[in-house]
């Protein structure tokens, strides 16, 4: 807290570099000009000149984007003067092999990455205890927002009964893909990937439900929450209801337990938009633990369930990239993440999206192939079950038929030693 106060009498520069430079970057870069004491040292990309133009684009004069460093590896700015790495690639397989290396290399880092996170994060954070740095969730990503939000009612004595955020979703939705994904936001091809830069299989991982669940996952795991036992559920649920709704069943909810997690849609079966809806948002449901508390939420106008022993709060937006500041100050001047992974709860399944055939190459989140499933990462471990984070570029050794989950044994993998490394010490803690 007061990290503005902090930052007015700190003389410290802190230097930054960011590896990948898209959406989530640019608009980081959007607010650069007005944030203070931060410098751009590096960037990497495989698309440098691409990379230049996000720059530009999002504000950058040319003169500074002069002074910034560009490259194609990490390995050529991995030993620069640099406090703190944003990993922002969004692959989950690449990212961890950053992270590690950046990690290893006594550096902090910032795991915009949340696909990284879930699928290697307990090792990651384990990781960086050991070699005395940080490894953080980014601030803006809601993940991040929904922890801020459980840590202060957990600090101030409250029980977190759920959390989550909203989203816009249908079952339909399912089975989208890169190339329908722009109809269901009202938006042309040209629109959003030439105009805004927008990534069609990124966006469709919005859409489809992985990106639902890989933030779910992440939040069950640096919370301590449990996830769904048959995956989100997706109820159609305002702002207003949330108290009322996102509580256990037994007490006339839709939850099957007190503290686990969920997302709620902002559109209903058939899908029409719901009144107050939380698309953009996240939110936590905590309980009054006596009478006194009880009559508190009613004495100060705080919405309640009917029993008015559940209440609800809320954020309606996340500002994403352009909140990333957050995290940057919040290591250099409190040494402190913005949210890390401490648990090893839960996992994402890989479900085929279509028939898929022997010999076929998956493609990973918000593709074409298969779609996501937030699981207990027990379950994972003891049926074999393939994380959505290994998908891309795995081979598929037989035929799988459509809505099936895919099995470990299923495909062919040809990882990295980091992410071998990683997934074989998260396994080992469950034994």
């Amino acid at each position: 807290m007061f990290l503005h106060t902090k930052l007015s009498s700190s003389k410290k520069k802190i230097r930054v570099a960011f590896v990948g430079c898209g959406k989530f970057v640019s608009m980081f870069l959007a607010q650069f000009n007005h944030l203070e004491k931060i410098e751009i040292d590096s960037i990497m990309d495989i698309n440098i000149n691409q990379a230049k133009k996000n720059c530009f684009n999002s504000g950058l004069k040319k003169e500074q984007i002069k002074k910034i460093k560009f490259s194609k590896s990490l390995d050529e700015i991995l030993d620069r003067n640099i406090d703190i790495f944003i990993e922002a690639t969004g692959n989950p397989i690449i990212g961890t092999v950053h992270a590690v290396k950046i990690i290893k290399n006594k550096k902090h880092v910032i795991l915009v990455n949340v696909e990284a996170d879930i699928t290697c994060g307990k090792y990651l954070s384990d990781l960086a205890k050991e070699n005395n740095v940080i490894c953080s969730m980014a601030y803006g990503d809601q993940p991040s927002l929904i922890l801020e939000q459980i840590e202060w009612a957990r600090l101030n004595g409250f029980e977190v009964i759920c959390a989550g955020k909203g989203t816009k979703y249908h079952p339909s939705f399912e089975y989208s893909t890169p190339d329908t994904v722009w109809g269901h936001y009202g938006l042309t091809k040209d629109r959003a990937e030439n105009e805004s830069g927008m990534n069609p299989k990124m966006f469709n991982s919005f859409l489809c439900g992985d990106k639902s669940a890989i933030e779910m996952c992440a939040v069950s795991n640096a919370a301590n929450l449990k996830c769904p036992s048959n995956g989100l559920t997706f109820p159609p649920v305002g702002v207003y209801d949330i108290a009322k709704k996102m509580i256990p069943k037994k007490e006339g909810g839709l939850i099957e337990t007190e503290g686990q997690v969920e997302v709620i849609s902002s559109i209903d079966l058939e899908k029409k938009d719901i009144q107050n809806d939380l698309r953009w948002g996240v939110y936590i449901v905590l309980k009054a633990k006596n009478e006194y508390v009880k009559n508190c939420f009613k004495d100060y106008g705080m919405v309640t369930d009917s029993s008015g022993n559940y209440s609800a709060i809320w954020r309606p937006y996340h500002y994403i990239g352009l909140e990333l500041a957050q995290s940057i100050y919040s290591i250099a001047l409190d040494n402190r993440a913005t949210g890390f992974t401490k648990n090893y709860n839960s996992e994402v399944a890989s479900i085929a999206k279509k028939d898929l055939k022997k010999g076929q190459k998956l493609d990973g989140e918000g593709g074409f192939c298969v779609r996501g499933k937030l699981i207990t990462s027990e379950k994972s471990k003891k049926e074999k079950i393939l994380p959505l984070g290994l998908t891309d570029n795995a081979i598929l050794k037989k035929d799988i038929s459509k809505d099936q989950i895919i099995k470990l044994e299923d495909v062919e993998l040809n990882l990295p030693k980091e992410v071998i490394v990683a997934r074989d010490y998260q396994n080992k803690l469950l034994e």
